[in-house]
């Protein structure tokens, strides 16, 4: 099938924008390479430290620098369901390296925090910012140089982001990442939903709300909705970093421990002493960008990614804007309904035919590049399949070709709907996000008065107090990156969406985020540039008309030009997000972060020299 003509035009786009930059890094990346086995740069005294702790025969392989060192990079805690599971990996994976010809060192950890235990917490005003203190991390771990591949052991939020930037940062060095798996289905997300209303509404304890969260959430895992932690190993598989489909296998099972193995025996088969050397800065290059925006598209994943794929895109030296996932969204049908797109979890998703299916759905309606390189070899083909057990080691499988619950997955001829659901929204008030594959049509569109808040607590106190009982635009200000770190802010949800259930008319407006259980309110988010960074948000008052159109993509605030245009922006108390809860070791990415369209990123794009230009490069030549 041939790529679809916007695809095309997209991909030649983002290539021709990227030049200068994504040339730079591939100089980067060869002038990494020509080194070869980068142990043999270290000193006598550099290298005895390096494996100075290590037993006999892997010392001696080191020492001897004829076999693959893997470095482990791991962001397990057991404060994460999703990554408790990684407690078991690096035996694992070091004695699978071992019978692979390899050595593998726990090379470092990494943070890893919870964005479920931190919602509506000031805890939370760290989550975002930690993707690239996780970076950071990956980029110490790695600074050792004494690695040939690497395996990247991390599922959630914003670590499966910061993992790969800071791999990128060592794009010369293979990388497979491994994830842990979806935790077993527990209580039905619409049915948590309506308790977390009911408790609002005051129609609930605490006791049964607990119980009911406690039973949705209740063992190792990932959370089973379809939010940022599972869109991650959605795109991973599409990237063609993880073995074909081993993104939504149960952790703790026979499976999840072989396709572990398999894992770590692929990086000693594509690392830097193998000649199917696989450099995972040339694997990650423009057409796995936008594979990646195109699986987020196609399955409703997590608005989240409208940053982060902005910031591991710029990781590698290529630029990608909001236009781009507008464009394609254009053109890209709706394949799954997963929570909170639908009420199936990823365990049912994965049951009707999961990642693979959707990749060879897209490969044959012309929507994803074949063309690409993968941990697996040349081409994307390879990852339309699913993995069996057969004894000890992993067989791939061609995917079904017909969906095992069209209530949850259906093919490309007959989607959900035609287009991705993700609106690029402009105005008056910027430029922002809307994600509408969960908002029903008679909501999409809401014109109303602004009520305007600058904390969700000061929201969720006027809702508790009855003064919200009407047709309204929420305008929370105050929200973005050098604010307040940007949090997510889904201590709204329960009371936007009871509003909404008694057929009032609301929508929310804010330079903060929502991300993965975006929902059915419509919600005009990311909101770019911040108030801070000169943006128009906070122009906003109380009683302006603000129209919120997600079928049109229309985000204005009704106010007469001149009016709008003599407006300043209302000052705000910001002291209260600057200390506590570790907050003040934070300031220093505050200043320096970049608005939510260039990634909400602290670091910049590949620095251009001449003599990084040249097209002399192997490494270029295998793009």
């Amino acid at each position: 099938m041939a790529l679809h003509p916007v695809l095309d035009a997209v991909t030649a786009r983002i290539t021709a924008r990227s030049l200068p930059y994504r040339q730079a890094y591939l100089g980067r990346l060869e002038e990494a390479r020509r080194g070869g086995v980068h142990r043999a740069a270290l000193s006598c005294t550099n290298l005895a430290h390096g494996f100075a702790a290590f037993p006999a025969n892997d010392k001696l392989s080191l020492r001897q620098q004829k076999k693959p060192s893997v470095a482990i990079v791991s962001a397990y805690n057991d404060m994460l369901s999703a990554h408790q599971p990684f407690f078991r990996f690096p035996e694992i994976i070091k004695d699978a390296v071992r019978d692979a010809g390899g050595v593998a060192q726990f090379a470092g950890g990494t943070p890893a925090m919870c964005d479920g235990v931190t919602q509506g917490q000031p805890g939370m005003e760290l989550s975002l910012f930690s993707r690239d203190t996780i970076a950071m991390a990956t980029a110490v771990a790695l600074s050792h140089n004494m690695f040939d591949a690497a395996v990247y052991l991390g599922v959630c939020d914003k670590i499966v982001p910061g993992l790969l930037i800071g791999a990128l940062h060592f794009g010369h060095l293979p990388a497979v990442f491994i994830p842990a798996g979806p935790m077993t289905s527990g209580m039905s997300n619409p049915q948590k939903a309506k308790i977390r209303q009911l408790y609002t509404q005051g129609k609930a304890s605490r006791e049964e709300l607990l119980e009911a969260e406690s039973q949705s959430y209740h063992d190792a895992g990932t959370c089973t909705f379809y939010g940022t932690a599972n869109s991650n190993q959605m795109l991973m598989e599409v990237m063609g970093l993880h073995l074909p489909g081993t993104a939504f296998i149960t952790p703790n099972t026979p499976l999840r421990d072989a396709l572990t193995v398999a894992a770590a025996r692929r990086a000693v088969a594509i690392s830097a002493q193998s000649p199917d050397y696989a450099p995972v800065g040339v694997l990650v290059d423009e057409r796995a960008i936008v594979n990646a925006i195109v699986a987020l598209l196609a399955t409703g994943g997590s608005t989240n990614h409208t940053l982060h794929l902005v910031a591991i895109a710029k990781a590698a030296g290529i630029v990608i804007d909001w236009n781009d996932f507008s464009a394609l969204s254009g053109i890209i049908p709706l394949l799954a309904r997963i929570y909170p797109n639908g009420d199936a979890d990823v365990n049912h998703f994965h049951a009707a035919g999961g990642t693979g299916f959707v990749i060879r759905e897209l490969l044959d309606a012309g929507l994803l590049h074949e063309d690409v390189r993968t941990i697996m070899g040349n081409g994307l083909r390879a990852h339309a399949s699913e993995p069996m057990q057969e004894g000890e080691a992993v067989v791939w499988r061609a995917s079904p070709t017909l969906s095992g619950d069209e209530s949850v997955l259906r093919g490309a001829a007959a989607p959900f709907s035609t287009d991705g659901g993700l609106r690029l929204m402009t105005g008056n008030l910027g430029r922002a996000i809307m994600k509408i594959s969960a908002v029903r049509p008679e909501h999409r569109v809401v014109e109303a008065p602004a009520v305007v808040f600058d904390s969700q607590q000061a929201f969720n106190h006027a809702y508790k107090a009855g003064e919200l009982d009407r047709d309204f635009v929420v305008v929370l200000r105050f929200q973005g990156p050098r604010a307040n770190g940007m949090p997510e802010l889904h201590a709204l949800t329960p009371a936007l969406g009871s509003l909404q259930d008694a057929g009032r008319r609301v929508a929310l407006v804010t330079d903060g985020r929502m991300s993965g259980a975006s929902g059915k309110v419509p919600s005009a988010i990311h909101v770019s540039p911040e108030i801070l960074a000169g943006g128009p948000l906070g122009k906003v008052r109380n009683g302006d008309l603000i129209r919120v159109d997600g079928d049109t993509g229309v985000l204005q605030a009704l106010v007469d030009p001149i009016e709008w245009e003599a407006r300043g922006i209302e000052p705000a108390d910001l002291s209260g997000n600057e200390v506590g809860m570790g907050r003040e070791l934070f300031a220093l990415f505050r200043h320096a972060v970049s608005t939510a369209e260039e990634g909400a990123a602290t670091f910049g794009l590949p620095p251009v020299f001449a003599d990084s230009l040249s097209t002399h490069s192997t490494l270029r030549a295998t793009t």
